[in-house]
């Protein structure tokens, strides 16, 4: 214990993993009823299939795989009847041959040739099988020359002893040398952990590898089994979701030479989105693990299953280091591969700490944009240019304007409300928008149409009569007094 606190401090504190405490003051919650889990902590899949009907015969058209698959009883049951079963078979048709014959009564007589010498009875036929099948060859019962039906016979005992050899044999031999045997010595965590890893809430197990042969292109995956109900109301008992641990990094691809941590990280995208520690104790989930790789030293296919429970995540614990620098070497203890300890960790799911950091921010434009208030396009504009850099309006502000290609600078100058629209007669577009700013002297005017693009500006007062033209480069002072008196008294009253 003083070890542990003096590398990760006083506030961590090692549990073992029956421990089901999350970091927090809460009351232990109640035992939950053992469930039926999908996959067993072993890998077996707990699923049995009934009902067949004639489907039953596709097993006797794949009869070899059939034999792998039984259990070893099995095997060794109809490994030893079928060799028991050829044997007496076979016997009984040597037997037979030499009973049509007349062999068993004369079998004593020096100068009368049997089929097979010196075979008096069903044993010793049956021994004669069994020196022949095995090519033991004693020398004392042999075949004749005398006996065609027993030369075909022997034939089809030679043909028949080598298909049934070729059969059991390589069926034991497939399942002696399964890598299933291989999966026992990979190990996974007793529990899965939720913690803070690199500021971002995480799913974690482990896994190890017990030999000293590698695992070639090992690579895990990941699915969380969940019942859930579709919009359209169909029932799903058990929806397969996949858990990203990795697969666009690479890091589901594993070297796995030493305990590794699977991490998951739980985003907007990731099923647990909306998990929390509360809502842990109401959730009903299963987390099944698939470890695959390749033998390094028979060149196989090897998988390892596992899976993990609700009740066998612990939020808020972090897995004890296994690996210690030794003299010359990297030391891994075992003993510690299960171990976790506390860590603090938010109890609120990704989802809440999202929520409450968006009602926590400053008012963004968007959302004030977007709101029920009345505000009009300019002010929405000098939202966005407060916390937009870019020069670029939203397409629906270009909308709402009505001038896609304008700054940001000259909408501000040109946009007005609704209800203040004048006419002034055949004065063009752009003296219009300029004169119809309020308030606005010539010097700030000039100021505001140095800020323009010359290039169209140009072009639209060289269309102008001499006196407008004059009127529109800002001989200073107000405009208003070199306009006729119908427009001056038109702008007077705006004024006012």
């Amino acid at each position: 214990m003083s070890a542990l606190r003096k590398k990760f401090g006083d506030d961590y504190q090692v549990v073992t993993t029956s421990s089901s405490g999350s970091g927090f003051n809460q009351p232990p919650p109640e035992k939950k009823r053992k469930r039926q889990r999908f996959v067993d902590k072993n890998g077996r899949c707990n699923v049995q299939h009934g009902n067949l009907g004639g489907e039953t015969s596709r097993y006797l058209s794949d009869l070899f795989t059939t034999l792998v698959d039984l259990k070893w009883r099995w095997n060794l049951f109809i490994f030893i009847l079928t060799y028991t079963v050829a044997w007496l078979f076979m016997a009984s048709m040597w037997w037979c041959i030499a009973y049509i014959r007349g062999d068993l009564n004369r079998a004593h007589n020096d100068k009368y040739t049997p089929c097979v010498a010196n075979v008096y009875n069903f044993p010793s036929a049956f021994l004669f099988f069994i020196e022949t099948e095995a090519t033991i060859g004693y020398g004392y019962r042999y075949i004749t020359d005398k006996c065609p039906e027993g030369i075909i016979l022997f034939l089809f005992q030679s043909i028949l002893g080598s298909i049934v050899d070729a059969f059991l044999i390589g069926c034991m031999f497939i399942k002696m040398s399964q890598p299933k045997k291989r999966a026992e010595t990979l190990m996974f965590s007793e529990h899965a952990v939720i913690s803070m890893r690199d500021g971002k809430l995480t799913l974690m197990f482990r896994v190890g590898n017990l030999r000293n042969s590698h695992m070639v292109s090992a690579q895990i995956r990941c699915k969380l089994l969940k019942s859930r109900q579709t919009p359209e109301g169909e029932f799903l008992p058990l929806d397969q979701l996949e858990l990203d641990v990795g697969f666009s990094t690479g890091a589901d691809q594993l070297f796995l030479v030493s305990p590794l941590t699977i991490c998951h990280v739980i985003d907007t995208k990731s099923p647990f989105y909306d998990l929390s520690q509360r809502s842990m104790q109401t959730e009903q989930f299963e987390i099944v693990v698939i470890l695959e790789g390749i033998v390094e030293t028979t060149g196989m296919t090897c998988q390892a299953r596992t899976s993990y429970t609700e009740d066998e995540v612990l939020w808020g614990h972090r897995f004890f280091p296994v690996i210690s620098l030794e003299e010359g070497f990297f030391k891994v203890d075992y003993s510690q591969f299960h171990a976790t300890f506390e860590v603090p960790t938010p109890p609120y799911s990704v989802k809440e700490a999202e929520e409450a950091l968006l009602l926590s921010s400053p008012l963004m434009a968007p959302s004030l944009c977007n709101s029920g208030e009345k505000n009009s396009s300019l002010d929405c504009l000098e939202i966005l240019e407060d916390n937009d850099s870019t020069t670029k309006l939203p397409t629906k502000l270009q909308k709402i304007t009505g001038r896609e290609g304008l700054p940001k600078k000259l909408l501000r100058m040109s946009s007005t409300t609704s209800e203040m629209t004048y006419s002034f007669g055949d004065l063009p577009m752009k003296l219009q928008r300029i004169s119809s700013v309020p308030g606005v002297s010539d010097d700030k005017l000039t100021g505001k149409a140095s800020k323009m693009s010359t290039e169209p500006m140009s072009k639209s007062v060289a269309d102008l009569p001499p006196k407008l033209q004059r009127l529109a480069g800002g001989g200073g002072g107000r405009m208003d007094g070199h306009l006729p008196p119908k427009l001056r008294k038109m702008n007077s009253d705006r004024f006012t």
